[in-house]
């Protein structure tokens, strides 16, 4: 995986660990030799991410909508800066770009991002690896969610390895490295909480 896609928000959230967790994966990408892919902003964990990649030698492309370029602060110092139409030229734009994706935590943006991700690799669209970063729990929700989809009915269980959850940057690049083909993917990492 030479490009990795980062989902995360405009905003730094709360608390001080959301940052941290933006930093050490940022710091994680570059020092594996991994490029990131983002949203384009230099505010909340976006602009945090994307100075830790670039701080640590690593290359950055942000993709941003003309709209949102005065509105998100658009990352000046960025390796290459995609400015694009739409916000639906947007999310193309990154998937094309990326071999691999993770969400970090984020709001409905990020959300927006990665259950769209998750719903082309349903239909067959791609086949590139899909993770989440937990910080602190962030998305044990989340996975409750799906798991009560998939209970109900609207969500078929053998589509649960379409992504994989870890709490730690190394971990979860190690997984999306070692499990390129989503046909093998496990739901989560050996051990994990299943957040109901």
């Amino acid at each position: 995986m030479q490009r990795i896609c980062v989902y995360c928000g405009s905003q730094t959230g709360h608390h001080e660990r959301y940052r941290q967790a933006a930093v050490a994966l940022g710091q994680r990408l570059a020092e594996r030799g991994h490029g990131l892919v983002y949203g384009g902003g230099s505010v909340g964990l976006m602009g945090i991410i994307a100075d830790a990649v670039l701080q640590s030698g690593g290359e950055v492309d942000g993709v941003i909508p003309e709209a949102l370029v005065g509105r998100e602060l658009a990352h000046q110092q960025v390796t290459q800066l995609h400015v694009v139409p739409t916000m639906h030229d947007r999310k193309a734009r990154m998937a094309e770009l990326s071999d691999a994706f993770i969400a970090m935590p984020g709001g409905y943006g990020t959300l927006d991002e990665l259950f769209e991700i998750i719903t082309w690799a349903q239909l067959g669209i791609h086949q590139k690896p899909i993770g989440l970063l937990n910080v602190d729990g962030y998305f044990d929700a989340l996975v409750a969610l799906i798991d009560h989809a998939i209970g109900e009915g609207f969500v078929r269980p053998e589509h649960r390895h379409f992504w994989v959850i870890a709490d730690a940057p190394d971990e979860l690049l190690d997984a999306l490295v070692q499990n390129e083909r989503p046909s093998v993917w496990p739901w989560r990492r050996q051990g994990a909480s299943d957040g109901r």
